[in-house]
């Protein structure tokens, strides 16, 4: 029997823990980032792989994100939407950027330092903040992030609150109002 390009799977969500992946054919190896759950993976015109990934559900749900290891796209949004809220929607946004893609495979991302990964969170919040108001920080923000990150939604967390300890003025921490864990919040720009 002749090998496949994409091994049979079985849909799974992203609080499955059981899911063991099977080696990429593309590359003849498993890559398995820290903080990302790849649900699907599609082939480019050029052989570029074109990922549909989530982290660990947030207190709002689970959502995807889509990223191309060939080409510069990446996306969280779907079509107005902004977040991508079902798998089956990340993969067609995939799917539609695979077909179209003439990129050449890259190496996959090696996991940065953490001092790379700090500055990584840092740059993402600093394009949250606002002039005119707080901004409540979501998990899902950093979604985009994921793959150059890889790291746990735990390291996440722990880092903004250290960030939240070392920048009060920045950055808030406290306790969610509903549920449990903590809800960190952006300050708006200083008024002059």
């Amino acid at each position: 029997m002749a090998p496949t390009l994409f091994p049979r799977t079985r849909t799974r969500t992203a609080t499955d823990q059981e899911f063991t992946p099977e080696p990429w054919p593309e590359i003849g190896e498993t890559w398995k980032p820290e903080g990302v759950i790849v649900t699907q993976r599609f082939l480019g015109l050029a052989g570029a792989v074109v990922l549909v990934y989530t982290a660990d559900a947030g207190v709002h749900g689970t959502y995807y994100a889509v990223a191309c290891l060939g080409c510069s796209f990446r996306t969280r949004s779907n079509d107005g939407d902004p977040y991508i809220s079902s798998e089956q929607a990340g993969g067609e946004i995939a799917n539609a950027h695979a077909a179209q893609c003439r990129a050449l495979p890259r190496d996959l991302p090696t996991r940065p330092d953490d001092d790379t990964a700090r500055e990584i969170v840092r740059r993402r919040l600093h394009s949250e903040r606002r002039s005119d108001y707080d901004t409540t920080v979501y998990l899902t923000r950093f979604h985009l992030d994921r793959l150059a990150l890889q790291r746990s939604t735990e390291w996440l967390e722990e880092e903004l609150q250290r960030l939240a300890d070392e920048q009060p003025e920045f950055l808030t921490a406290k306790p969610r109002a509903y549920g449990t864990g903590t809800e960190f919040t952006i300050l708006c720009f200083p008024k002059d």
